[in-house]
């Protein structure tokens, strides 16, 4: 674990476990978290021989919670200094939610000679708001809303999220965790409300159609078919027309948190397609 400074002088903290000399996978974590929402994925693919980084986004988690710069643009500079302090190439790249916008604009913006293959999974691109060009998408006024739900009480915010939609805890017999909704709570409470807040417009106002065509190693696009936060139909099947070597995979009823609650599925299939 360590700190890099980007050259706009923001401290990212990053975790890097595993032999030198090991497959690396690189995890991009969701809004409003951490790289400890990668714990069920980190752990497993450690015991499978491989070195795994993740990273606090800026604003996030342990890294500086700056006030500005909390843009697509941002985020995969970012990403290019982890990447260029540890040296690491020939990468797996997965991204959740708004780590899948990361890790496609990363790509497109920085290149991929570095990187291997990449995974989007339960991730907002395209495009999540709804415009003449993307009538499937979700009104302006849905991420409004968020925006004043996190400015009023971000604290209970970040509970309503975890303990409904996000894990799907408020569809019919399920079986809500409250260790997965306090450790939710935790991340996003350790983080900036001003990172957190502009985020929303990042991940939900960002275009992400022209950085998908330029992504040309393979990439597995996972999403769960009851995804009530980036609901499935505009957006998982869309990437994978645009991806030029795009492979899709849904799974009937799980949610936007399915790494956690379906982790055991997940990682199977992650490792499938990595070891490929």
């Amino acid at each position: 674990m360590g700190f890099v400074t980007t050259q706009d002088g923001v401290d990212i903290f990053y975790k890097d476990w595993g032999p030198r000399d090991a497959p690396v996978i690189h995890f991009h974590h969701g809004w409003p978290l951490s790289s400890d929402d990668w714990d069920a994925q980190m752990l497993f693919f450690l015991a499978q021989g491989f070195r795994v980084v993740a990273h606090d986004r800026r604003g996030h988690g342990r890294s500086s919670q700056v006030w500005d710069g909390h843009d697509m643009d941002h985020y995969a500079d970012d990403v290019l200094a982890v990447v260029n302090h540890l040296g690491t190439s020939n990468v797996v790249h997965v991204g959740h939610s708004t780590g899948g916008g990361e890790v496609i604009h990363y790509i497109a913006r920085h290149g991929q000679d570095k990187v291997s293959k990449a995974v989007l999974i339960s991730a907002v691109p395209p495009l999540m708001v709804q415009t003449e060009s993307n009538p499937g998408g979700l009104p302006k006024s849905v991420f409004d809303g968020f925006q004043a739900q996190l400015a009023a009480n971000r604290a209970q915010f970040y509970r309503d999220v975890p303990s409904g939609p996000f894990y799907g805890y408020n569809r019919p017999g399920a079986e809500p965790s409250e260790g997965i909704i306090a450790n939710w709570w935790r991340q996003g409470m350790i983080g900036g409300a001003k990172a957190h807040y502009d985020g929303i417009v990042a991940f939900s106002q960002t275009d992400f159609t022209e950085d998908l065509k330029k992504v040309s190693v393979p990439v597995l696009v996972m999403h769960g078919e009851d995804d009530q936060i980036v609901p499935y139909a505009n957006s998982a099947p869309l990437s994978a027309k645009l991806l030029p070597n795009g492979t899709l995979k849904s799974y009937p009823g799980f949610p936007h948190g399915m790494p956690t609650t379906q982790a055991e599925t997940i990682n199977a299939d992650l490792l499938a397609f990595i070891r490929e």
